[in-house]
């Protein structure tokens, strides 16, 4: 009964397989051999344009590095204010852009919003010599909330901000969870929507430690490898993070992982709903699960094996806050989720 984060579970077998598919013999290094450059072209297959793909090994300087390219000292990236960028990465996105400013703004469920944006550009002008520049806005997909933005709703952040003179990042750490969801192609749900810059994730959905970074105009990456090489992502034998994605993308298996862990959080939040002792705390979009539960029938679920974690509500309506006897937890999926896994929890909580 694993629920604690979909970090981890382990690499799915079709990964390692090209993993060790690619062990042997001698290949060029720093990602100058034939399989990278294979992968940079999936990657524009995958999204049916000319882009420019840079694979890198954590999420965090997928993110950092991303966001690097299109702000800089004294910049201001406007953002939902517990976004992963603002709160969970230790400050790289303004260490590696030396001194940028991930801004917070409010937002229902983990979105950001046009008006927010124009809040944000009201409260940081352009071209005033005592506040940071504008530079671009970062959304998440899916969100801290385990929701996800339509395409519409991008469309609408990406035009705001274009209007502005802002680039748009899209945090994708959940990218094909978010993009099922929606029912979107990866063009549809980026590029096509307005969006500048991926960092597009496959660890938390089946590769050991493979994310990359996507410019959808080529010419934003003009720098790109020398940021890369400095922060310490540029592996001599890149080739084995190239394997992860070869094997991630073989055959869809990417998409079929994801599928799976949006079906597990679904057999989760229908057990929830039927649950007289929990309920979801609001609807999910994507593997993560966010359920109000009283805090005993919580306590013996942990005491039976069940690892989840707690929450902050404080972000939430008063109305709909967990009462005195409950809590707010989050439950994650992953494609190593079982049926059996979910079933069991359920049973935990609700003897």
């Amino acid at each position: 009964m694993q629920f604690a984060s979909d970090n981890w579970a382990g690499a799915s077998e079709p990964v390692m397989e090209a993993l060790l598919r690619h062990n042997g013999g001698f290949v060029p290094a720093y990602g100058s051999g034939d399989l990278c450059e294979a992968i940079e072209k999936r990657f524009q297959d995958i999204f049916e344009t000319e882009c420019a793909a840079f694979v890198v090994a954590t999420g965090t300087a997928a993110n950092a590095l991303g966001l690097s390219t299109a702000t800089g000292p004294g910049g201001t990236v406007f953002c939902h204010k517990e976004a992963h960028i603002r709160v969970d990465e230790c400050g790289a996105p303004e260490f590696l852009s030396s001194g940028a400013r991930m801004w917070g703004l409010d937002g229902n469920l983990g979105k950001i919003t046009p008006d927010a944006i124009l809040r944000g550009l009201k409260e940081v002008p352009h071209g005033v010599v005592h506040h940071g520049q504008p530079s671009a806005i970062s959304l998440s997909q899916a969100t801290e909330y385990g929701t996800a933005y339509s395409v519409s709703e991008i469309a609408d952040l990406a035009s705001c901000a274009h209007a502005n003179h802002l680039k748009v990042h899209m945090d994708g750490a959940r990218f094909a969870n978010a993009m099922l969801a929606i029912d979107a192609t990866p063009a549809e749900m980026t590029w096509k929507a307005g969006v500048d810059i991926l960092s597009f994730g496959a660890t938390k959905n089946g590769a050991w430690c493979a994310e990359a970074v996507v410019f959808f105009n080529p010419a934003d990456a003009s720098d790109f490898i020398y940021r890369r090489k400095r922060a310490g992502h540029l592996f001599s034998k890149m080739r084995f993070v190239a394997a992860q994605f070869e094997g991630y993308f073989e055959k869809d298996h990417w998409l079929d992982n994801a599928r799976h862990s949006n079906k597990m959080a679904s057999r989760l939040v229908a057990g929830l709903e039927a649950s007289p002792i929990a309920r979801p705390a609001w609807p999910s979009q994507s593997n993560e699960v966010f359920a109000i539960i009283k805090k005993t029938s919580a306590e013996k679920a942990k005491h039976k094996g069940a690892i989840f974690h707690d929450w902050p509500s404080t972000g939430l309506a008063p109305e709909d806050r967990p009462a005195d006897d409950e809590e707010l937890f989050r439950l994650v999926c992953s494609f190593a989720t079982r049926p059996q896994d979910v079933d069991a929890f359920l049973q935990a909580i609700n003897d």
